[in-house]
């Protein structure tokens, strides 16, 4: 059995991890962490030093998320991550510290299949448009912008072309920031922040004549528990560093 533990554990898709690794065959839950319970470790110091952790999952906030990446890889616990808002520079730091460390480090910016998908179709439909833009809709709780898998998504595409506003006009923005924001290889991001939304997202490609659109919307969080499962007992067995779940799909 792999024992886990989860961080955040009494947030919306905290409480479905540790459902759903309850209800898995292969998984044990050992601890739940959360600094807002009295019946959760506070820390993941805390937990550790009582229980034996194989994989810690965490689905915290932008702003503990690295120090908590930093703590597990010190300290050889895997670490698989939902949560969004790491920099690159951040990331490279964790990817270093899984390797020299050997403890496995998976970051999922999405992991609904679902969405892993998306992401992938348009990675191919980039090697055939030369413009694109990204529009990504979220409900009004979530603190960082873009989303994790707007930026993935991004850069993925960007390793299929130079640019993606080819022919593009000058612009003047009579309201900043009207024209989203502009990620790799000139790819416009545009984040909506909505209550009624769970996580979508479009991905707007064109060329003379022609417009294609691909989208995924998740209506429930239980779309993301099998690939948390699946990125769970991958690192459990490997113990390297993964970004992104369309690495093991």
């Amino acid at each position: 059995m792999i024992k886990v533990a989860v961080c955040g554990a009494l947030g919306k898709m905290g409480k479905e991890v540790c459902a759903a690794v309850m209800g898995c065959d292969k998984t044990e839950l050992v601890a739940r962490i959360d600094i807002a319970g009295n019946d959760t470790y506070q820390t993941i110091d805390d937990a550790n030093r009582v229980c034996d952790i194989d994989v810690l999952v965490d689905f915290t906030q932008p702003k503990s998320i690295f120090e908590n990446a930093k703590y597990c890889l010190n300290n050889g616990i895997n670490i698989v991550i939902g949560t969004t808002g790491l920099s690159d520079e951040q990331i490279q730091e964790l990817k270093a510290l899984s390797e020299n460390n050997r403890t496995g480090c998976f970051i999922a910016p999405n992991f609904s299949t679902g969405a892993v998908l998306m992401m992938m179709f348009a990675k191919q439909a980039a090697r055939y448009f030369d413009n694109a833009e990204i529009i990504e809709l979220h409900h009004n709780q979530k603190k960082d912008a873009p989303s994790g898998t707007a930026i993935k998504t991004a850069l993925m595409m960007s390793e299929e072309s130079e640019t993606f506003a080819k022919n593009n006009c000058a612009e003047t923005e009579t309201i900043k920031g009207a024209r989203g924001g502009i990620s790799y290889n000139d790819i416009h991001i545009h984040s909506v922040r909505m209550p009624g939304y769970v996580a979508s997202q479009e991905v707007l490609f064109g060329a003379d004549g022609q417009i294609l659109k691909i989208r995924h919307d998740s209506m429930d969080r239980k779309c993301y528990m099998a690939g948390v499962l699946l990125a769970v007992k991958y690192i459990a067995e490997n113990k390297n560093f993964i970004y992104g779940l369309e690495n093991i799909m």
